[in-house]
């Protein structure tokens, strides 16, 4: 009698389960939801995870087996002994006009000490007088005890001679422009970059994680197909084209391939289709222009129509570092944004100084100076050309070029073999090297940099040995 059930206690579980449903159907939504994972989680903690398994003991005997049968793989993977990274030339000596290889004194083509002055006595007596007044480093960034007098000094002279409001130096060159671009280009804006730009620049683009329209080397056309394609989406959202900003990436004198840049044709542009220009003047400052300050000057451009220049202090100037010139409200910016300048132990005081002895020496010497190489430049162009068997890129009065094979043979193995060849003829010249990440890898080419101080004897001494080593290499 117990057991059995009444009517009643029937209609009592109905309504229970019936008021049940109902609070169901009124509970939030997010309360059942964690109702009903803690039930999965509970049912697989119960039928689905295993139980630890229990730890056994190995005997002695059990573990040198164990090391015995162990064969480790390699920490690195296996590296062919012929890679030119562990067949490295030791220099010995100031790299001039002449360097010391493995104890043999050649003609340096190689380095991008375009006017010289490393190794100026001149130049290296300031360095030591700046070492023995300020020691060799601040050991801190510029906005934390790193400024010195130096640096106020040789930013003011870099504005002083491009004739702009302001300027800024960093410690490292490769940094400048990679630190420059994402201090004012964001997340949503837009870069019109040339795909002929070198790997500093591509990593500033990077990290900038902007909008990245990269246009054909140094065509203008394509370059204005982009924009107007860019014009025409602006006018279908002119709201959100109000709020995005436009940068156009360029370099004065490229270093993949030795041209200069149509920056005429880009500041027309500019006004017509509202963008910044950044122009990155690595090479063709103090190698360009009557008295080297670049192609603004080789085109006679008003420098206030480029919003912001940016160049090293590594190739024509001989020290380290870089900087970036153009009007106070453009630079005061990177004092705070640029991460280059910002978290980076400030320029060693000696290479200020030496940077500062430098542009002392292109402004006593503006014009024979840079005459001088241009039209060495020029001179160097015209004797490879005669080499039947070469492609000489590059303008005409650039002091860097790019050599190339006319044929099939136009390989990296071939070009080292040239390389090689001309070490062995007292002549120092590289294959251009660049990295796999690289946005638009240029053909294999033997980058040829010329020094101011070259004479003729010698440059047509190099076209010999060039000549030479094709006919080796292709017979």
């Amino acid at each position: 009698m117990g057991s059995s059930m009444t009517r009643g206690d029937i209609e009592s579980l109905a309504t229970d389960f019936y008021d049940l449903l109902e609070s169901f159907k009124h509970a939030p939504v997010y309360h059942l939801s964690f109702e009903i994972f803690l039930v999965l989680a509970v049912s697989w903690l119960v039928f689905f995870r295993k139980p630890r398994p229990i730890e056994k003991k190995l005997t002695e005997k059990e573990k040198q087996e164990l090391i015995d049968e162990w064969q480790p793989e390699p920490l690195v993977p296996s590296v062919d002994p012929n890679h030119p990274a562990l067949n490295v030339r030791v220099l010995d000596g100031i790299v001039g006009k002449t360097v010391e290889i493995d104890g043999r004194k050649s003609l340096n083509f190689a380095t991008f000490n375009f006017l010289n002055f490393v190794g100026k006595q001149r130049i290296a007596d300031k360095a030591i007088q700046a070492v023995q007044k300020y020691g060799v480093g601040s050991c801190g960034p510029r906005g934390f005890y790193g400024t010195i007098d130096i640096h106020l000094e040789l930013e003011e002279r870099l504005a002083r001679f491009f004739n702009c409001e302001e300027g800024i130096i960093y410690s490292y060159g490769f940094s400048t422009i990679a630190s420059i671009i994402p201090a004012y280009s964001k997340r949503n804006d837009i870069l019109f970059v040339d795909e002929g730009v070198h790997y500093a620049i591509q990593k500033g683009v990077e990290a900038s994680r902007s909008h990245v329209k990269w246009f054909r080397h140094n065509d203008i056309a394509d370059l204005e197909r982009l924009l107007a394609e860019q014009e025409i989406l602006d006018k279908k959202n002119p709201k959100k084209a109000r709020s995005i900003r436009r940068f156009l990436i360029i370099e004065g004198l490229y270093v993949n391939y030795g041209d200069i840049c149509p920056i005429q044709r880009m500041v027309e542009l500019k006004y017509k289709y509202k963008y910044r220009i950044f122009l990155d003047e690595s090479v063709s400052f103090g190698t360009i222009g009557q008295t080297g300050r670049g192609v603004t000057e080789y085109y006679n451009i008003d420098r206030q129509k480029i919003d912001l220049i940016s160049s090293t202090l590594e190739y024509a100037a001989g020290s380290i570092g870089g900087f970036a010139v153009g009007s106070s409200f453009v630079v005061d910016h990177q004092r705070l944004s640029a991460q280059g300048y910002c978290f980076s132990a400030s320029l060693p005081p000696l290479l200020a100084a030496a940077a500062i002895e430098a542009l002392n020496i292109m402004e006593e010497e503006n014009t024979t100076l840079f005459e001088t190489i241009m039209d060495k430049s020029k001179r160097l162009h015209k004797k490879i050309l005669s080499i039947k068997g070469y492609i000489v890129n590059g303008d005409e009065i650039s002091p860097l070029k790019h050599l190339r094979l006319t044929n099939t043979l136009n390989t990296i193995g071939r070009l080292e073999e040239i390389v090689q060849f001309a070490q062995s003829r007292d002549i120092t010249i590289t294959v251009a090297r660049y990295l796999s990440d690289e946005h638009r890898l240029p053909e294999p080419s033997i980058r040829l940099i010329l020094n101011v101080e070259m004479n003729d004897e010698e440059l047509e001494f190099l076209c010999t040995v060039l000549q030479e080593a094709l006919v080796k290499v292709t017979t």
